[in-house]
């Protein structure tokens, strides 16, 4: 929190020796690092694609994928099929791939110290 500007005013009445104080205060909100890491999107194992087997049984499950969606018409709403082509990409990731793991990290600070 920062205090940008103080200033005092003179009360209406002149016998009080009581002054009005007027502060701008800027408070800035922000999300800690681990906070925003919470709420991340899935994260998937892209170093498995460097091995041969996995990186064709992707393509190949791509592959079958896209292939269902050539049927469809161009009629369909574009939200829609963006939503169609993106949850086919992430379950054929997550089927092929799998997800990253996160490293869970010990903590410098032990409370029993």
């Amino acid at each position: 929190m920062f205090i940008l500007d103080v200033r005092s005013f003179r009360g209406a009445e002149c016998d009080t020796d009581q002054y009005l104080v007027v502060a701008k205060v800027r408070d800035l909100l922000t999300v800690s690092k681990q906070a925003a890491q919470m709420f991340d999107v899935e994260r998937f194992n892209v170093s498995k694609l460097n091995e041969l087997e996995v990186g064709k049984q992707y393509q190949i499950e791509i592959s079958n994928r896209f292939a269902a969606l050539e049927n469809l018409t161009y009629s369909e709403d574009v939200n829609r099929t963006w939503g169609n082509i993106k949850e086919n990409i992430k379950t054929s990731v997550k089927k092929s791939l799998g997800l990253h793991e996160l490293k869970h990290h010990k903590p410098w600070f032990d409370e029993n110290v």
